[in-house]
C-alpha cells in the first residue's frame, strides 16, 4: 500500500529529527492520506480514491471530479485512474454527440 496522493503526486519524504544538542536521526514525513469516494456525475456513482487533503481542495476548485479528470493530460494520469478517466471520457462525449 503506497502512501501516494493519486491527485497531487505527494509522497511520503525522509529527514532528520534534529535535538537541541544537534543530533541527528532519522524520520519520516507522512503526507495526510485520506481514502474516501468522490461522486462522478457523469458516470453517476462513486469512485474510490487515495488523496491528500490538498488532493481534495484541487479537485473541488476544478469544479468536481469530471472536470479535474479531463483537465489533465492522459499520460499524466495514475495508473489507478486510467480506466475512470477513459469511462468519463466516453460518457461525455457522447452526451455531447
Amino acid at each position: 500500500m503506497s502512501r501516494r496522493c493519486v491527485v497531487t503526486g505527494k509522497a511520503v519524504m525522509s529527514g532528520n529529527n534534529v535535538s537541541h544538542a544537534n543530533n541527528r536521526t532519522r524520520r519520516r514525513f507522512l503526507p495526510n492520506i485520506q481514502d474516501t469516494s468522490v461522486f462522478s456525475e457523469s458516470l453517476g456513482r462513486q469512485v474510490k480514491l487515495k488523496v491528500t487533503a490538498a488532493g481534495l481542495r484541487t479537485i473541488e476548485h476544478n469544479g468536481g471530479f469530471d472536470k479535474w479528470v479531463l483537465s489533465i493530460a492522459p499520460t499524466k494520469v495514475d495508473p489507478s485512474l486510467k480506466k475512470v478517466r477513459s469511462q468519463v471520457e466516453k460518457t461525455v462525449n457522447a452526451k455531447t454527440a
